[in-house]
């Protein structure tokens, strides 16, 4: 055992360009598992820098210069934030009131709805069977009511840091686009010269991260736009709240669309009941779903993914446990770079062989 352990320590850390990769990788984990909380505006900085750098290397082609496009995108940026909030803030916030104070009344309804089933279907459910679900839903609401207080609670208390947040990551990510390229320089001094698996790597999956932010982002846009569209022609209430959360479900690969199934399909049945209008509403939510999955994700993350969907799902459970939303939203890149590091490895053995 000891023999076999020993070979493969030489055949994969016999390199120096391998101990180095696998050190960084180390001290990025443990930076990201121990201060992970502390240093959340870096990485929502980093996101959006990603996402604005495409349009400011667009624009310096044009004959800009660096901080004239940055300053450019940044203003554009910043005023479309704005609108977004001014326009959609107070919508959102009134249907989510609304929605909240009926929600006692939507849950007795469900109440009646399930009390009644054991008279029109005596020989699928019980009496037993439906109060032993209603007393379970009920559970769940008291303790997802207690959840969203505590988490209010919570918030008050952090009010300060969001205002901070507020003014540190338009900063950050300001300085991380106009200095881009002096950053980068930075972080190459901070890297021994065994560095060739750690570039590899890099090179890998700089491309598939910009491409996947933004490719991320136009379909939250896409998917959330055209479910507004669907629920508004449809007449469904809360329109606007259930397009958000049907939008950011995406954020989730399968699961995401699965879980935002419910408060869509539960709106629906609670307005019109089992008539043709509410089996229309899951029709079209389920086609805006399938044209995601099949049409919209392959075609914006062609170059970005190229996991099978059973990784994918693994490494939203794995790294979404590890380290909460950020797990999640990049457990499709996370994935990916474990995947660049295994590449990394086997071209060092072929590399290795081919300098013998």
């Amino acid at each position: 055992m000891f023999e076999y352990v020993k070979a493969w320590y030489e055949n994969k850390f016999s390199d120096p360009h391998s101990v180095t990769l696998l050190l960084l990788l180390i001290a990025t984990v443990a930076l990201f598992y121990f201060f992970g909380s502390l240093i959340v505006p870096v990485l929502v900085a980093l996101v959006i820098a990603y996402l604005l750098d495409w349009p400011v290397v667009h624009l310096e082609k044009l004959g800009l210069k660096r901080f004239t496009a940055t300053v450019l995108v940044m203003l554009v940026f910043s005023g479309l934030m704005l609108m977004i909030i001014i326009g959609m803030g107070p919508v959102l916030w009134q249907q989510t009131s609304n929605l909240v104070q009926e929600a006692p009344h939507m849950v007795e309804q469900g109440k009646a709805f399930l009390m009644h089933l054991p008279e029109d279907y005596p020989n699928l459910i019980t009496t037993d069977q439906v109060k032993s679900i209603v007393s379970s839903v009920e559970t769940k609401v008291i303790e997802f009511g207690q959840v969203v207080l505590s988490v209010s609670l919570t918030s008050l208390k952090d009010v300060a840091a969001w205002l901070i947040y507020l003014i540190l990551v338009p900063l950050l990510v300001f300085f991380m686009l106009k200095d881009k390229q002096d950053l980068i320089k930075s972080a190459e001094r901070l890297i021994p010269k065994q560095r060739r698996l750690i570039l590899q790597v890099w090179q890998e999956m700089n491309q598939q991260i910009m491409n996947y932010i933004r490719g991320k982002v136009f379909e939250i846009l896409i998917v959330g736009t055209a479910s507004f569209i669907a629920f508004a022609v449809l007449d469904l209430r809360y329109a606007a709240l259930l397009s958000v959360l049907v939008g950011l479900s995406v954020l989730i690969p399968f699961v995401g669309a699965a879980l935002v199934t419910i408060p869509v399909a539960a709106v629906a049945l609670f307005q019109f009941g089992l008539e043709t209008q509410f089996w229309t509403i899951l029709i079209i939510y389920g086609i805006i779903q399938a044209l995601d999955g099949n049409v919209l994700v392959p075609l914006l993350f062609s170059e970005a993914v190229d996991l099978n969907p059973v990784f994918i799902i693994v490494a939203v459970l794995f790294f979404g446990g590890l380290w909460g939303f950020w797990g999640v939203f990049f457990a499709i890149p996370l994935a990916s770079l474990v995947k660049a590091l295994i590449n990394a490895w086997s071209s060092k053995q072929e590399h290795l062989i081919e300098s013998k």
